[in-house]
């Protein structure tokens, strides 16, 4: 009778030891993907930065030809400024839906205010002509595929990291810590998918 109850509690030992070790493994899992899409996010911000640092220079530089589009410029700005807030509250919370789509739109406004910038440089013959503003729109044209290709990598890691939230086992555990679905940050028009068109 005791070989039984022994035999008995050392399956139980091993049953609870199995468990333990799978919860565990799922979780560690879990944050390994949760801390996968924090990075990609880290690596949008960086080319974020990047771009909105660039926007003044290039207003700076237009300013000087182009006196009668004040409307414009100051648009672009106030785009820049709120992408820049859009950019912040997202990096507190990367993933979060509230500041994903946040900073979605605010990309995609300033987008299409650089898009009617470079638009009025066409009138501007001296303007596209400029060393200055020549390197900025190349060096912008540039962050921008950057930000497209860290965007991808960040909604890749997002769409890993909620896949296996949601499959099971895995959804029992990510309920029980309170793991919370993450948000995809996507291009809100089919203009938005592609850089700003700048021709000199």
């Amino acid at each position: 009778m005791t070989g039984v109850l022994v035999g008995l509690l050392v399956v139980i030992l091993i049953i609870a030891v199995i468990s333990v070790i799978a919860v565990v493994s799922i979780y560690n899992g879990l944050v390994t993907r949760r801390n996968g899409y924090k990075n990609a996010f880290a690596q949008i911000d960086v080319q974020l930065t990047r771009r909105h640092d660039l926007i003044p220079n290039l207003v700076e530089t237009a300013k000087g030809y182009m006196k009668h589009e004040q409307g414009t410029l100051e648009a672009v700005i106030n785009a820049r400024n709120s992408a820049v807030s859009a950019q912040n509250s997202a990096r507190q919370n990367p993933g979060d839906p509230n500041s994903m789509n946040e900073l979605a739109g605010a990309e995609n406004t300033l987008t299409q205010t650089l898009g009617r910038l470079f638009a009025l440089t066409e009138s501007y013959p001296d303007l596209k002509a400029n060393q200055n503003m020549m390197q900025l729109s190349e060096e912008l044209t540039s962050t921008e595929n950057r930000v497209a290709f860290a965007r991808q990598a960040y909604n890749d890691a997002v769409m890993a990291y909620n896949n296996k939230r949601e499959v099971f086992p895995s959804n029992i555990i990510a309920g029980m810590f309170n793991f919370q679905a993450a948000a995809l940050l996507e291009a809100e028009g089919p203009d938005t998918r592609q850089a700003p068109r700048i021709t000199f």
